[in-house]
């Protein structure tokens, strides 16, 4: 791993020098424009949108737009006048306990770890973390944009989760429509949530449609035959109290089983 920046934690008077790496990476299959005829790669040119004319790399600037087609010009220069400090720090505003974020909030994760001799205070501070399941809530600059953030300890490891700030994130829409739920309806719908209740084991869990399309792949560059395409059915009006009965009976000999399976043999005496 590559580091991507470097700075400090700050929080009281004490400083933890960290330099910071990217926690995950996307393995999502990119797919290139082609030109129908030949199947060579096709770019993408900047062009001015009033006359389409192309543009040199070199003649274009940042702007930001401050009303309808008023711009003003941002250079780099300009962004170094900002709080160089704040830029190099990871300043924690306060700590909370973490279950009280919501996901909603949470935008990437990356790994914190310390800088030559800052091991000891790197360790205090994950161990702290660690053993009252608190997170700093803090602001860091990260590629000219500052961002919330939260800290937090994972194995043993800092993990710095940029978020959301407030406002970036919508109140979502009432739901439409009444519905009148009875106590049977609710109890048979926990016990299927139960029923199908497991420890969180991310690997378990595989990107299924990613292999079937790099199974497509791979057959059409061999010039195979290519499965036909799955009609979806009509969805069917179901009883609901219906539904979740025979869902609660089959999780429950699904379970049965899988106890079945795991429970040791016994001894003949």
């Amino acid at each position: 791993m590559r580091s991507i920046w470097s700075g400090t934690i700050s929080f009281g008077l004490v400083s933890v020098p960290v330099q910071m790496f990217s926690a995950t990476q996307s393995q999502e299959l990119r797919f290139h424009f082609l030109h129908k005829d030949d199947l060579q790669p096709i770019g993408y040119d900047k062009v001015r949108k009033d006359t389409g004319e192309s543009v040199d790399p070199d003649d274009v600037v940042r702007g930001f737009e401050i009303e309808k087609g008023r711009y003003v010009p941002i250079e780099d220069e300009d962004l170094d006048r900002l709080d160089i400090e704040l830029t190099h720090s990871i300043d924690i505003c306060d700590f909370v306990d973490l279950e009280e974020i919501d996901p909603i909030y949470f935008r990437k994760a990356y790994y914190l770890l310390p800088q030559d001799g800052a091991e000891k205070p790197y360790r205090l501070l994950e161990r702290a973390l660690e053993e009252t399941g608190k997170a700093g809530v803090a602001k860091v600059v990260i590629r000219n944009k500052q961002h919330l953030a939260a800290l937090r300890a994972l194995d043993g490891v800092l993990v710095l989760e940029t978020m959301y700030f407030a406002d970036e994130v919508r109140k979502p829409e009432k739901v439409n429509g009444k519905a009148r739920l009875q106590k049977a309806e609710i109890e048979m719908a926990k016990s299927l949530v139960e029923n199908l209740s497991d420890e969180f084991k991310p690997e378990k869990y595989d990107d299924t449609y990613r292999k079937e399309l790099l199974d497509l792949i791979r057959a059409k560059a061999k010039g195979q035959k290519l499965p036909e395409p799955q009609e979806e059915e009509d969805g069917e009006v179901v009883d609901l109290m219906a539904a979740l009965r025979e869902s609660v009976k089959e999780t429950q000999k699904q379970k049965r089983s899988t106890r079945k399976r795991k429970s040791p043999a016994r001894k003949a005496s």
